[in-house]
C-alpha cells in the first residue's frame, strides 16, 4: 500500500480510552510508513501521553474561541461548535489528505468532507445513548444533537466500531446505516514491557505493605468506580484498592466525582489518602487528605490506607502499580470495550469486570478473570477469589492473559484491520457532503431554538 497523508481528528488529547485509541492508532499508521497528524483542540504537557509529547507524534492545536460550555452548562452545544470550527481549520489545512479519521463527535463530519479526503469514522459508542433524556427539558434540548448525529455518522465514508456489543447497540440506534465493522482498539504492548524506575520519587510514594487491588479509569460517574470501594469495604483490612485515573482540573465532574469518592470511602469507614498530580496548580480541588507528590524519596514510609486516589497519574506510576497489582477491578457496566482489562491482562494481572458489555469479549471467565454480576458482593467475592488463589493458578491466569492479549489485541493486528478498511474505502470515490446546507441549517435553527429554550427555564 502507497504511504498516505493521514489526519486524526480528536477534541481533547488528555488521558483516557479513546485518547489511547488515537494515539494507538497514529502510531500503527505512522509504523507502517504513513504520514500523521493529529489535530485536537486541547492538549496539555501534564497530563497527555508520553508519545503526544515526546516528538514521537505530530500533535497540532488548534485554539478555538467557543467556550467549553456557557455556565457550566450547554455543554453539548459548545463542544459542537468547537468541533466544527476544528473540523473547518482541517479542512482549509494546505496539507492534502487521503484519509481523515474521527472519532467521539460525527457532528465534523461534514466540514471535513470539504478536505476531500476520504472519512473513517471510529464509533466508540453512540452519544445519543450516553446523554441523559430523563425530563422533557432534557429530551428537547438534546433532540436537535440526537438528530444531528443520525444524519453526521451516515456521511462517513466507513464506520467502525471497538466491539460486538457497541455494533449491536449501533445497528438498533442506526437502522437505516450499513452494519459497521467491528476492528478492536490495540494495546501498544512495548508501552508495557517498560520496567517502572522504583527510584521515581512519584512511585515511591505508592508503596503500600497491603495487597494491592487496583481501579483504572477516568473520574466520571458513569465508570461506577464506587462499587470497587464498596466491594473492598467487605474485604479485610490486608488490602489496599488504587483508584487511579485521568483527572482534569479544567473538567469538573472530575474534580467533583473524586471528592464524591473520596467522601464514600471515609463514610464507610475506610482511610483514605489523595496523592496530588506532581504539575498540579488545583490543589483546591483535591480532597482535604491529599498529599504533595514528593520531588525526592523519602526515607519515611507512609503509613497504609485503605483506598489511595491517585488522579492523573503518570505512565511510570501505571506500569508500577501493574507491576505490585494482585488484581484490577473494572467496574463501569455496558462498557463498549474497555481498554484497562487489555492492560491488565497483558500484565499478567487477574482482572475482576462486569459481565456486560465489551469485557465479555476480552475476559475470559475463570481463565483470565471474573465475570461478575454488577454488585459489590459478587465483587467482592471475585476479588477474595483472586486473591486467595494459591501462587501457580494466579500466574496461569496472568499467562493466559497476556498470550490472549498478544494475539488478539496486539498493535501489529490492530494496523492490519485498520489498514485493510482503509484500502477497501479508497476503492470507493468520495464526494463533497450533498446534504451540507441543510444540515448547517438544521443546526442553526435547532441552536437557536436550544438557547432560547435554556434561557427561558434553565
Amino acid at each position: 500500500m502507497q504511504p498516505l497523508n493521514i489526519a486524526i481528528v480528536h477534541p481533547n488529547l488528555g488521558i483516557g480510552g479513546a485518547e489511547r485509541l488515537v494515539v494507538d492508532t497514529a502510531l500503527a499508521l505512522q509504523n507502517r510508513g504513513h504520514r500523521v497528524h493529529i489535530y485536537t483542540l486541547h492538549h496539555d504537557a501534564a497530563h497527555s501521553f508520553s508519545e503526544t509529547r515526546d516528538g514521537t507524534l505530530d500533535v497540532r492545536v488548534v485554539s478555538s474561541w467557543f467556550p467549553s460550555s456557557v455556565f457550566g452548562r450547554m455543554r453539548i452545544l459548545c463542544t459542537t461548535l468547537q468541533v466544527q470550527s476544528l473540523a473547518r481549520h482541517v479542512a482549509a489545512d494546505h496539507t492534502q489528505y487521503d484519509v481523515v479519521f474521527v472519532d467521539i463527535v460525527s457532528a465534523a463530519i461534514p466540514l471535513l468532507k470539504y478536505a476531500q479526503a476520504h472519512i473513517l469514522f471510529y464509533c466508540h459508542f453512540p452519544d445519543l445513548l450516553l446523554a441523559p433524556h430523563e425530563t422533557r427539558l432534557q429530551r428537547v434540548y438534546r433532540a436537535p444533537f440526537d438528530l444531528l448525529e443520525r444524519m453526521t455518522t451516515g456521511e462517513a465514508d466507513r464506520v467502525v466500531v471497538n466491539s460486538r456489543f457497541t455494533q449491536e447497540t449501533f445497528r438498533r440506534v442506526f437502522p437505516t446505516l450499513p452494519l459497521p465493522r467491528v476492528v478492536h482498539p490495540a494495546l501498544n504492548c512495548t508501552a508495557y514491557d517498560t520496567l517502572p524506575n522504583i527510584e521515581d520519587p512519584a512511585v515511591h510514594v505508592l508503596r503500600s505493605t497491603r495487597r494491592v487491588v487496583l481501579s483504572i479509569n477516568r473520574f466520571e460517574r458513569k465508570k461506577a468506580v464506587a462499587l470497587a470501594i464498596d466491594a473492598v469495604a467487605r474485604l479485610p483490612r490486608d488490602v489496599c484498592l488504587v483508584v487511579a485515573g485521568g483527572w482534569d482540573s479544567l473538567v469538573p465532574e472530575n474534580t467533583e466525582h473524586l471528592i464524591e469518592l473520596n467522601a464514600h470511602a471515609r463514610a464507610l469507614g475506610l482511610s483514605t489518602r489523595t496523592i496530588a498530580p506532581r504539575s498540579s496548580d488545583a490543589l483546591a480541588l483535591l480532597p482535604p487528605d491529599h498529599c504533595r507528590m514528593p520531588t525526592f524519596i523519602d526515607t519515611n514510609i507512609l503509613p497504609d490506607v485503605d483506598v489511595l486516589f491517585v488522579p492523573s497519574f503518570t505512565e511510570n506510576q501505571r506500569n508500577y502499580l501493574l507491576s505490585v497489582a494482585r488484581c484490577v477491578v473494572y467496574t463501569p457496566a455496558n462498557e463498549h470495550l474497555g481498554i484497562v482489562p487489555l492492560e491488565a491482562m497483558y500484565s499478567r494481572v487477574p482482572v475482576v469486570a462486569a459481565d456486560s458489555g465489551g469485557p465479555r469479549e476480552t475476559v475470559v471467565h475463570a481463565k483470565s478473570g471474573y465475570l461478575c454480576e454488577h454488585d459489590a458482593t459478587d465483587f467482592a467475592d471475585a476479588i477474595s477469589r483472586v486473591l486467595a488463589a494459591p501462587e501457580t493458578q494466579w500466574r496461569e491466569m496472568g499467562a493466559y492473559g497476556r498470550e490472549r492479549v498478544v494475539q488478539h489485541f496486539s498493535l501489529d493486528a490492530y494496523a492490519q484491520n485498520i489498514e485493510a478498511v482503509i484500502c477497501d474505502m479508497l476503492e470507493t470515490p468520495t464526494s463533497v457532503s450533498a446534504v451540507m446546507g441543510i444540515l448547517l441549517t438544521l443546526f442553526i435553527v435547532c441552536t437557536s431554538a436550544t438557547l432560547y429554550l435554556c434561557a427561558t427555564y434553565l
